[in-house]
């Protein structure tokens, strides 16, 4: 079970990624709640709806990030290419065979 924090960074990485597919009313939402850091209550009062209604809302725009992620796997190879430079990074005696190892993965994400 992923913490509230957790889940806050990964919205937002897939807002990063898929933001420009969302309705006008799921960023807005989105935005709100998880960039602005705004309560649900707040959310509510501003936008002259109820609770439960920005509830629902911000439930079937994660759901739609989170579908978009499963169908294009844009985050997943993002992190994957973050993991592979990372590891270039770290090593500090990186052969020219091992670099074009690294490209090689780096163009196959």
């Amino acid at each position: 079970m992923e913490s509230s924090l957790e889940k806050k960074q990964r919205v937002n990485l897939l807002m990063d990624c898929y933001v420009d597919l969302l309705t006008d009313k799921q960023r807005d939402y989105l935005s709100l709640y998880y960039q602005e850091d705004l309560s649900l209550s707040e959310i509510a009062e501003d936008l002259n709806v109820s609770r439960n209604a920005v509830y629902d809302n911000l439930k079937r725009a994660v759901a739609s990030l989170e579908d978009y992620e499963k169908k294009l796997h844009l985050l997943e190879k993002h992190m994957q290419r973050l993991d592979l430079i990372s590891r270039i990074e770290s090593e500090q005696a990186t052969t020219n065979e091992q670099l074009n190892d690294y490209l090689e993965m780096l163009k196959n994400i």
